[in-house]
């Protein structure tokens, strides 16, 4: 099933916290809404899930209206299946018990089957007898997960599903329960604050910015071609260096001359900001061009630098580990660039 928002407004009292938000999600596809605390998301999980109404616009499943201003499918004729943060499994049931829960129309063998076959395709089969406290926050998220799959919901909704667990084990968990999506034919929306889930999950990604979609993008877009400086600053790590125009297509910036990926219309002379990755500036003993290592982040296989530059102005760079330098000492670097994100001033 695919799902529709169009141009959806919500509001508490004199607080908008919706505001003409639209996307569309494509059937068998998995979308995220990416912002910080506060920014709408989850009262955008909520209005889709039928827990609120909209006061605009409309949300649609397989083009069928669910909300409108004046009129709401109440939640549990919407056919969704939903993935809490602190997962709301039942203490006293079992593994079993917890999964087939929702299975109501469905009675003795019929409702077995079901349950083993979900605990299965989340890797949890001949757990069935085991209690929520006898599982790991892992296995426990897995029984979550069965037991929203378990009605084979027509759209999966997952609120901060893996906000509980250690960064490690929410990375590979989100990739893991991708891959099951994606083998059920599941559409899906996550909802999250953290990119390193969203970009392990997702097939498309929304940030949102107090209320409003800033960008509907791939991850790559996100990071590599940003909308607005917000979702620059958001996605993933950099720095803005000042820089000017200089009248062919090119900037000018403290360590050389770039071409923005976009063409841009700048005038010549013009300031500018361009936005520096640090896969964007290499570590290279022989250049002329020198930086001093203000702090350093290990990562194991790399080394994140904080690096300053002759005018005083930071920029990050990330090293393969095995060059481990101190911190003030003085490293040649290298701008390498393939895209150029540039901001008028």
């Amino acid at each position: 099933m695919w799902l529709t928002v169009e141009g959806i407004e919500q509001a508490y009292g004199d607080n908008r916290v919706l505001k003409d938000l639209s996307f569309r999600i494509p059937a068998g596809a998995i979308g995220c809404l990416l912002g910080p605390s506060g920014c709408g998301k989850t009262t955008a999980l909520r209005c889709i899930a039928g827990f609120e109404n909209v006061q605009a616009g409309r949300i649609l499943l397989n083009g069928e209206v669910l909300s409108r201003p004046g009129f709401t499918v109440p939640p549990e004729k919407r056919g969704l299946g939903m993935v809490f943060q602190q997962y709301a499994l039942f203490p006293h049931l079992d593994v079993a018990a917890n999964v087939g829960f929702g299975l109501r129309g469905l009675k003795g063998a019929e409702k077995q089957r079901r349950v083993a076959e979900v605990l299965d395709v989340v890797g949890l089969g001949g757990r069935e007898n085991l209690f929520p406290d006898e599982l790991s926050g892992g296995q426990q998220q897995r029984v979550a997960l069965a037991r929203a799959l378990a009605p084979r919901p027509g759209l999966l909704l997952m609120d901060e599903p893996f906000s509980s667990l250690d960064t490690g084990l929410r990375v590979r968990l989100g990739t893991e329960i991708r891959d099951i999506l994606k083998q059920q034919g599941i559409t899906a929306l996550l909802v999250t604050h953290d990119q390193a889930e969203a970009f392990a999950v997702a097939d498309e990604i929304g940030v949102m910015r107090e209320g409003r979609l800033e960008q509907w993008d791939t991850a790559y877009n996100l990071y590599h071609r940003p909308a607005s400086r917000f979702v620059a600053e958001f996605v993933g790590e950099g720095c803005f260096v000042p820089g000017e125009a200089i009248g062919d297509g090119t900037v000018q910036i403290e360590l050389g001359r770039l071409e923005p990926t976009e063409p841009m219309a700048l005038a010549a002379a013009e300031s500018v900001e361009v936005l520096l990755r640090p896969d964007d500036i290499v570590h290279d003993d022989d250049s002329s061009q020198t930086a001093t290592v203000l702090r350093k982040a290990f990562r194991g296989a790399s080394i994140l630098y904080t690096l300053g530059l002759p005018s005083g102005r930071r920029v990050l760079a990330l090293v393969p580990s095995h060059h481990d330098h101190r911190i003030g000492e003085r490293i040649g670097i290298r701008l390498e660039a393939d895209h150029v994100v540039v901001f008028q001033g």
